[in-house]
């Protein structure tokens, strides 16, 4: 019934806004209620509090298939699953009944001073009382300007360790979002830049231990962010690709009447893309599998999940835009979108060389972290 409500929502209503999500920059606040009224949003959240309790295989296909129509939707909703699993182990069940009715959250790890090496902040957390004193220059924050929870990183407050993670409720005082984000791709994400300036929390907002941050990162978040980010370039991928095989078969030469397809230089290419499509599919599978298992080799596939789904992305986009030609410069054949949209992939944290060097030293036997 969910994979049913999914469909819909995704080749109707997001679908038909896909457009005007990306010439606008425009946040998708149409698809989110429906993914929320669907209760698609509470996917990663507890039965217990209104969720549907689904594991990382199911998110991990929800975001293919709303990246499939529009990449902005679909990374807001890995923003929002990645920082509702946190708020379904740690926050109070109010809080959890919100997220899994679908008030949107999102993480708030980057900052402007460690950049993409998330895990380590530069931000501070000060406890006075009962109370927390938080400043922050945090950046790239999806949904900054949308988002009802912020999971949030500073310094420990007084522990050792590299991070503490917080709740941080939109409209808290001294917290303010940046202006809305319009760049190369997922321009409707509205991922910005966000300060704290002696914003004030209590103690009790904390999620997990001080100082145990890096463990929530590497437990909880990164594995199904990674997931959920490779699907993301799936669905990508799958969509160019889709667009490039329905042009080249239904477009031809006229003086032999032939279409494009039945060009060999052509049909090659494209099961090239076809290759790499179907090897991402079989790793993100197969990292959801030892997810579930806790099997020794989870953390590999996690690191390399993601880096393969941004290099697959960016290059079965490429291979559609060379075989589409000039038609695929058109904004109405969605090409060049799917194209924009493929390169966030490679610098959002962590980077595609990062994770090349995670992969490096897991594989040399040496910490990753």
């Amino acid at each position: 019934m969910i994979t049913e409500k999914l469909n819909t929502i995704a080749t109707t209503t997001v679908r038909q806004n896909a457009a005007k999500t990306d010439s606008e920059a425009k946040f998708p606040v149409e698809n989110l209620k429906a993914l929320a009224d669907a209760g698609i949003l509470g996917a990663v959240s507890a039965t217990a509090v209104g969720g549907l309790g689904l594991g990382p295989a199911d998110a991990a296909l929800i975001i293919e298939t709303l990246a499939k129509e529009c990449a902005s939707t679909a990374m807001i909703t890995c923003m929002h699953f990645a920082g509702a699993a946190v708020i379904e182990k740690y926050a109070s069940e109010d809080v959890r009944r919100a997220v899994a009715k679908g008030e949107l959250a999102t993480l708030a790890f980057s900052e402007a001073g460690s950049r993409s090496q998330f895990w380590a902040p530069t931000s501070t957390a000060v406890a006075a009382g009962e109370e927390i004193s938080l400043n922050a220059k945090k950046s790239w924050v999806t949904s900054a300007n949308h988002a009802k929870y912020f999971v949030w990183s500073s310094k420990p407050v007084a522990k050792e360790g590299l991070s503490t993670i917080w709740l941080v409720a939109s409209g808290t005082k001294g917290v303010s979002a940046g202006p809305a984000f319009n760049g190369l791709g997922l321009k409707g994400n509205d991922s910005t830049s966000m300060e704290a300036a002696a914003a004030k929390i209590s103690k009790g907002q904390i999620l997990g231990g001080d100082g145990e941050g890096l463990g929530v990162m590497l437990q909880i978040v990164l594995p199904l962010f990674n997931l959920m980010n490779a699907s993301c370039s799936l669905g990508i991928a799958a969509a160019a690709h889709e667009a490039a095989i329905s042009h080249v078969s239904k477009v031809g030469f006229e003086h032999t009447g032939t279409p494009i397809a039945e060009l060999m230089t052509i049909r090659a290419q494209l099961a090239k893309s076809q290759i790499k499509i179907d090897t991402l599919r079989l790793i993100i599978t197969d990292t959801a599998a030892a997810m579930v298992a806790g099997r020794a080799d989870t953390m590999l596939r996690v690191l390399e999940c993601k880096a393969l789904g941004n290099e697959v992305a960016l290059e079965v986009a490429q291979t559609a835009m060379r075989v589409c030609g000039g038609a695929a410069f058109r904004k109405e054949v969605a090409i060049e979108r799917r194209l924009r949209d493929a390169e966030a992939g490679f610098i959002m944290a962590p980077t595609a060389d990062q994770l090349y060097d995670f992969i490096g030293k897991a594989i040399c036997g040496m910490p990753v972290f």
